[in-house]
This record gives structure tokens, sequence and C-alpha cells, in this order.
């Protein structure tokens, strides 16, 4: 109801009507009147809903993960929504089955087409010295040649070739792959043109998870046995070719083969090929561990959100329905995609970066003279010295723990690529605190105003102990966010 002035009130006289108003006159005037006064509750209204949307606005936490192209930010998001959004993680669970299957073809075709060359005898693709490759233990020593069991072999697995097909058209869902042209170091550098770019085919990619595990889910092939039918081609194929995966993955000479042209397979490939037993049935089940190293590449943003209630960490009378929520964009990592991280730097709370520390001795793939450790550093110095991020809380991953175990176990020396780690011990331990060392000081020489950079040591496809840092920086976000909120 509008204000109705008194008596007394100063403004009484100028808002009576006038004396000699006609009837058609007051009409007029007082659906004049109620006009603006319907205006005026509208405004009052909508003033009301932006300050209870400001106040939703202080519980929402923005947080980016970045880095570059494998270095674990697709896994994080995973290890996020498998361990604080367990509903949605479980209804999405058969929706990985084809893409946990494509993993494993992809793989074993990979393999079949550097046998095939072998045989051939065609010259080895240009390759990185220093690129690491999955592979099992074998002797040097002895030149193994390929014999008519490897042709066999190649004959039996040929189908796979028409199965990775199928699944690319349903996983892809008819998207045509798209070559980038132009390239960026860093999110604040000008695309430059690519005239270096390798001639290769464009690796399969998707534009979201959502959209492909959505069209799994529909499909009505997964999480049952009647997928084992055959109207299920590919699952059918698979089982059918275990055997002969098997022996072709664990085949001496073929993993030489894969030595000599210095292939680089997934880091999740060795997961996979040594579990066919359990994953070319006709009944395979997904587990945490296949959904959480199963690669599939995006080019688009992926956007989740957790909502988190009050903890512990939070002393504040909070009302009901209080807590806290966290977006969380994955943004693609490869020097073609950079460009696009900038419109997300708006308003963004928390960076989490991951670098991974194993590729040492590894260069990028979309740019074989870039060093990826010196990438990984030229991108925190860039995050680290914006402006733009000068009051965003910086966490840092020094991911793939596990591989450099791996890497150094089997001799390769760290001085041998980084001069600078002179005669320390070639330990994992050193190693990684000589990383710990050297991206701490770039985040204090390089950040425009002080701030704490929090650094843990992790290997995401190890979910258990992945799942105890997620906490730690849950809490520790929360923490700093009702800080800055001034709730506590």
């Amino acid at each position: 109801m509008g204000y109705v002035p008194g008596p007394n009130d100063p403004f009484y006289e100028l808002m009576q009507p006038p004396p000699d108003e006609t009837p058609a006159q007051a009409t007029a005037r007082q659906k004049r009147e109620l006009d603006a006064q319907r205006v005026n509750d509208k405004i009052d209204e909508e003033i009301k809903q932006e300050r209870v949307q400001a106040r939703k606005g202080r519980n929402v936490i923005k947080v980016l993960l970045l880095g570059q192209s494998e270095s674990g930010k697709s896994t994080t998001l995973k290890n996020f929504r498998m361990r604080f959004s367990s509903d949605e993680w479980e209804a999405e669970r058969d929706g990985w089955r084809s893409v946990v299957q494509l993993n494993v073809v992809r793989s074993i075709t990979t393999i079949i087409r550097v046998v095939e060359a072998e045989i051939n005898g065609d010259a080895p693709a240009e390759s990185d010295d220093d690129q690491s490759i999955v592979t099992v233990e074998s002797s040097d020593s002895e030149s193994l040649k390929f014999t008519d069991r490897h042709q066999l072999l190649m004959i039996r697995l040929a189908p796979l070739l028409g199965v990775e097909a199928e699944l690319k058209r349903r996983l892809g869902a008819g998207a045509e792959p798209v070559q980038p042209t132009s390239m960026s170091a860093t999110p604040f550098d000008t695309p430059q043109e690519d005239h270096n770019r390798r001639k290769r085919l464009p690796e399969f990619s998707v534009r979201s998870w959502k959209d492909v595990l959505e069209v799994g889910n529909r499909s009505g092939l997964h999480g049952s046995t009647s997928a084992a039918s055959d109207a299920d081609l590919p699952t059918t194929t698979i089982a059918g070719c275990k055997d002969d995966m098997r022996s072709l993955w664990n085949d001496v000479a073929v993993q030489q083969a894969l030595k000599r042209r210095k292939l680089q397979l997934p880091d999740s490939a060795g997961f996979f090929l040594n579990d066919l037993d359990r994953i070319a049935t006709r009944d395979y089940v997904v587990t945490d561990n296949d959904i959480v190293r199963a690669r599939l590449r995006t080019v688009g943003i992926q956007e989740h959100r957790l909502l988190f209630k009050h903890g512990p960490w939070d002393h504040t009378k909070s009302g009901k329905g209080s807590g806290w929520e966290w977006r969380i964009f994955d943004v693609g990592g490869c020097r073609t995609l950079r460009s696009a991280w900038l419109p997300y730097f708006e308003g963004v709370n928390v960076i989490i970066f991951l670098s991974p520390v194993s590729v040492f001795d590894q260069r990028l793939e979309e740019d074989s003279r870039v060093n990826r450790l010196e990438d990984s550093i030229l991108l925190w110095t860039s995050i680290c010295s914006s402006k733009l991020l000068s009051k965003t809380q910086l966490i840092l991953f020094l991911n793939k723990c596990d591989l450099l175990r791996r890497k150094l176990k089997r001799g390769v020396k760290v001085a041998q690529y980084l001069p600078s780690y002179g005669d320390k011990p070639n330990d994992v331990m050193a190693v990684v605190k000589y990383f710990r060392e050297k991206f701490r000081d770039i985040q204090k020489q390089c950040s425009p105003e002080h701030r704490s950079a929090y650094i843990y040591p992790t290997t995401v496809t190890d979910t258990e102990a992945t799942a105890l840092t997620l906490e730690s920086v849950r809490d520790g976000v929360l923490r700093e966010n009702l800080a800055a909120s001034q709730l506590i």
C-alpha cells in the first residue's frame, strides 16, 4: 500500500487533488498514481532480490583448475566430484563405460599401427628423443623379429579398428574435430599463428563430459548384462579380442618396437591394458579408478558445482540452509586453448594450478620445441604476476609424483636436464622439495601483493590420498573465504 500523508504532514497540501478536478481528471490521476505505485513496488522488489542474491553471492566460491594439457586438471575435478558429489557421480557411472572402452581400443589400435609399420619396414615417424613411454621391461641387447604369429595377431585384432570408429561416433555425437592454427604460451599473450605445428591428425575430443555421459546413459547399453548382446557390438568384440590384446601388449618384440619408435602412450594405458581380464568382458562394471584414469580430451570449458555445508572449521551461527557453493571450472590446457582462459579470471577466488613434476625431460605435444617443465613454470609465473589475480588464493599441486618415482627408478638423472639441480639426491623427496622451493620463490617474487601459496605433492590418480588432500584444500579455502567475508 502506498504512503498516505496525515494532516500535519508538510506534504499534505501537495498531495491533495486540485479543488476543481473533474471526475475524468480524477480517474486519470488515480490511474497515474497506481501506475507509479506499481513501478515503485517493482523497483523495491528488484532491490530486495538483489540484496538476497548479494548475500547468497558471498557464499559462492569460484575455482579455476589451470595447468598445461595432461597435467591432471580433469582428474582432479573427477576426484572433487567423487568425494563431494557422490550422488551425481554414481548417476553418471554407466556413462563412462564407453569412454574406458575407447581408451583400451585406442591404445591397442595405436600399437597395431606401430607393429604394421615395423613389419612393412616404414621409417619411424618424427618424435622427440626425450618423450616418455609406457613400457614393460625388455632387453635391448638383441633385436627381436616379428613372425607369422604377429601377422596373425594383426588380422585377429583388425575388428577393433571398426570398434574404435563406432565408439567415437557414439561419444562424439557427430562432432567434427577442430585443429586450431594459433597458440599462446600464456593466457595474457596475443595468440600467434602456429607455423611450426606438426602435421598430425587431431586427437579425438568432445565438447564436454556432460554431453558424453548423457549420451552414454541414454543409449541403454550400459550397466547390465543385456549390454553383452550382439546389439552392443563394441562390448562383444572387445571381449572376443581379450586374449589377443593381452598377447600383443605383453609381447617383448612389440615393446621393443614401441621403445624404438619412441611412442608416447597416455599415462593410463598401462593401467587399462594390464587389467584386460576385468575390463574386456561382456559384464564389465566401471570402477572409480577406471573413471579417474579414463582420458577424454575436451575442447570446451567444464563447469561443475559442489555444495558444502558449514563444518567444524566454521564457528559462525549460520542459519538453516546456509553453506558454500563451489563453482569449479576446468579449462583446456593446450597452448591452442589458453587464450580462452582470460574471461574466467574475473571474480575468481581460487586457482588450483597443476604442474606435473615428472615432465622435466619431455616436450609439449603441440610444440616440440618447448620443454614441458619450462612451459609449466612460464604459466605459473604469468598467473602469479597478474594484477588481475593479485587477490586470488593460489594452490599448487606438484602432480604425477608416481610417474616421477618410476622415471627415477629407471635411472633418469634430473641434473642431466636441470643443471641447477646440481648434486642433490636423485630421489623423489629431494626432487619434489627442489620443485616446491622453485615454485614458491616464483610466487613470492612475482606476486603484486603479499600472499601465500599452498603447495601439495600429489598423485591425483591415487583417489584415497587425493581425497585427504582435497579435504585439506576445502577446509583451507573455506576458512580464508569466511575470514574475507567477515563471517568470523
